[in-house]
């Protein structure tokens, strides 16, 4: 069934009975069905879940977006809630209840069954972006005393709670994790061996009180599917699935590319967030940078006396400052990522210098090079630049040297100094490099223009 709500699916989800309902979407895949309810009113979302299977209907539930999950959650009958929530998988459930405000949590968890009220509670028990708060209790054990045939009844009796079958973990008699075992050998094993014949005791796992972003690089790190959550005491918990961490990924991602664009985060999609509350996140930072700009003309008005003098400096200004911006906004968005997906660390300060020393370097000789010559062409038509246009034009390039170079080394390195100091990285956004790198560039721009132009121009 194709994703898009033509017109007979529509009029049988508004005239059609619930069996009717339930019959058009059969065969239908959760996503499909996630991607239909998007385009539905509160009232036929509503219509629609209660006709399907409770296992189909709360998959699908997982598909819309958290904004409509909770739209649909407050407008509909507590009846309709709890089957949602009570088959919810554990780890989408408790990702929603971070998104609702704490009331609407409260009055949520009312409504749940008794069983799935206290795992959901467990779950909201850990930190807010921990990896408790990512995990599912839905795995399959085993014991490394069982047989291979008893693994796999067991996997036929139990799989189908699971969050996923790529991985049975075996236990001890306390719970503690002692070896996780892919599906694939148990496929291939001989049924009368031992599961203790194909253990090496080797395990990858988290804790569950460590942090998302540290959960993100493991999985990029050992290309995993799921892994397992461990507590203070080695007990396995639970598990973190792919899904969970495409998503984390995702909203990192989000957040960080709203940060490098000079905003704070807004935490909501564009086009559903407030206006109010979207002026807010962006006039701090469009604030502080405007005063920060303010201070570009007051190194403008500090050379006053030159810029009289030598009238064609002026015409170089935004030039110059815009490509030490430019080069610093570069430096600054290569470090970010960097230092996001762990190619980079606060050691490798020294490393990260030296290769912004050597291409700040050479991207300002392009530059000035480049500068230069286009000064030197138009003096040939022009006599705007005046008998001394090669000093200008040596001015330009000497100064786009030290201006780019003094951007790469700032754009690359206020990323690392964000990070020791314990504030996220993004924040030393591109705009706020910019700002900084054309107040200083104007600084370095008619320093260099004072000493090469001292007794012609100046």
């Amino acid at each position: 069934m194709s994703s898009a709500l033509t017109a007979p699916t529509e009029s049988i989800i508004r005239t059609g009975s619930p069996t009717e309902i339930a019959k058009l979407f059969r065969n239908s895949l959760p996503s499909v069905v996630g991607s239909v309810l998007e385009h539905l009113s509160d009232s036929d979302r509503t219509k629609v879940l209660t006709a399907l299977s409770p296992r189909l209907a709360a998959t699908a539930f997982t598909f819309l977006s958290l904004q409509a999950q909770a739209q649909l959650l407050a407008a509909a009958p507590p009846g309709i809630a709890s089957l949602l929530l009570d088959n919810m998988p554990p780890d989408d459930r408790t990702r929603l209840f971070n998104h609702l405000p704490a009331h609407e949590t409260t009055r949520m968890l009312a409504v749940m069954s008794p069983e799935q009220h206290k795992q959901a509670v467990e779950l909201l028990g850990y930190p807010a972006s921990s990896v408790g708060r990512l995990m599912t209790p839905h795995y399959v054990s085993v014991s490394k005393d069982w047989t291979i045939q008893q693994v796999l009844d067991h996997v036929r009796k139990t799989g189908q709670d699971s969050e996923t079958l790529s991985m049975i973990y075996v236990v001890d008699d306390q719970h503690r994790l002692i070896d996780d075992i892919s599906i694939r050998q148990f496929l291939l094993a001989p049924l009368d061996a031992l599961v203790s014949d194909i253990m090496d005791n080797k395990f990858i796992a988290l804790r569950a009180s460590e942090s998302e972003d540290a959960a993100l690089q493991m999985f990029r790190r050992e290309d995993r599917k799921a892994l397992p959550v461990l507590d203070d005491k080695d007990t396995l918990i639970g598990i973190v699935t792919i899904d969970d961490m495409l998503q984390v990924a995702e909203e990192e991602a989000t957040r960080e590319t709203q940060k490098i664009g000079g905003s704070e985060a807004l935490d909501e999609p564009y086009m559903t967030i407030a206006m109010g509350r979207m002026i807010k996140k962006r006039a701090g930072w469009l604030v502080f940078l405007f005063l920060g700009e303010m201070l570009t003309a007051t190194a403008m008005g500090f050379f006053e006396k030159e810029i009289e003098k030598a009238v064609v400096l002026a015409l170089f200004v935004p030039l110059i400052i815009s490509s030490g911006g430019n080069a610093g906004s570069q430096a600054s968005t290569l470090v970010i990522r960097a230092l996001a997906v762990g190619e980079v660390r606060l050691a490798d300060w020294w490393p990260v210098m030296r290769r912004e020393i050597l291409s700040g370097t050479a991207l300002g000789s392009i530059l000035g090079i480049i500068g230069f010559l286009r000064i030197a062409i138009w003096s040939g038509f022009s006599p705007v630049y005046g008998p001394h246009w090669a000093l200008v034009g040596l001015t330009v390039g000497v100064s786009l040297i030290g201006i780019v170079l003094w951007g790469t080394l700032a754009g690359s390195m206020l990323p690392l100094v964000m990070r020791w100091l314990g504030f996220d990285p993004a924040t030393s956004s591109t705009p706020f490099v910019a700002t900084l790198v054309d107040v200083t560039g104007l600084i370095i721009y008619f320093s260099v223009g004072l000493v090469i132009l001292r007794g012609t121009l100046l």
